[in-house]
């Protein structure tokens, strides 16, 4: 598959035009070899992802986050930003990210979490369709739930709210999506699940009277990876991607191994 049709490919899972203002997505670094035969498929490009794109020689990282949000003025292995970027562009490897496009796309991060999490006629909850709206198979407390994210993302779950509610409406937005505490409520969610919340819209949610429980930002997002190769796969049968196995959440809790 040349680079050409690999990028139009993405762009029929996951078009630029959804990306929000700030993102940066795309081909972000372009392959040295114009033909794609093997694609490295992570979240992250991280030093880890970058030794293992290199030890498999992979023509291709595709990550959900991008690299150089902000104007890059020098390139060093040294440097956290760049390096791993760095790494790939001395052995020729690609670097292409689907971010927040992705996170909006049909089939994609968003959906992909509310199908893990088993809700029912999940829905895109305007203006900018980023957050999902389902309905639990069944109603259950707040600690039931948080019970249940757990399980389903290999998760540890922090909670607000009142443990023994009893929840109906689930908003999911993987990631930091805390502050779509409000959205959620103003959509008619009892509850928000996300990656990450910060102190300030934590207690918005409180005032607000919506439940949050706050999963973690990969372990929200990781399910989206497997089917994303999955689709990928099934329309290009001349490219092979792999799934990382050195890609970990950065965050682990007192106890827990890092590699579980």
């Amino acid at each position: 598959m040349k680079i050409a049709e690999f990028c139009a490919l993405m762009e029929g899972i996951a078009p630029a035009g959804l990306a929000m203002d700030f993102d940066n997505v795309g081909m972000l670094i372009e392959p040295e070899k114009d033909q794609i035969r093997d694609v490295l498929v992570a979240l992250d490009l991280t030093d880890s992802t970058a030794r293992e794109a290199i030890e498999l020689g992979v023509d291709l990282v595709l990550t959900h986050h991008p690299r150089f949000f902000h104007g890059v003025k020098r390139l060093s292995i040294r440097d956290c930003e760049t390096g791993p970027s760095y790494m790939l562009m001395r052995h020729g490897i690609g670097h292409f990210a689907a971010h927040t496009n992705l996170d909006i796309a049909p089939g994609g991060v968003g959906d992909c979490l509310a199908r893990e999490l088993g809700l029912v006629n999940a829905q895109p909850i305007p203006p900018d369709n980023i957050c999902r709206l389902g309905t639990l198979e069944r109603p259950m407390p707040l600690l039931e739930l948080a019970t249940l994210v757990q399980s389903k993302l290999n998760a540890t779950a922090r909670v607000l709210g009142d443990c023994g509610a009893v929840i109906s409406r689930v908003a999911v937005l993987s990631g930091a999506g805390g502050s779509y505490v409000k959205a959620a409520k103003d959509a008619g969610a009892d509850v928000l699940v996300t990656g990450e919340i910060r102190h300030d819209c934590a207690i918005d949610a409180a005032f607000l009277g919506i439940g949050v429980i706050e999963a973690g930002h990969y372990e929200t997002e990781r399910p989206v990876l497997p089917p994303l190769i999955e689709r990928l796969q099934k329309a290009s049968d001349d490219v092979q991607y792999y799934l990382t196995r050195r890609e970990r959440a950065c965050l682990t809790t007192i106890g827990q191994k890092a590699d579980s």
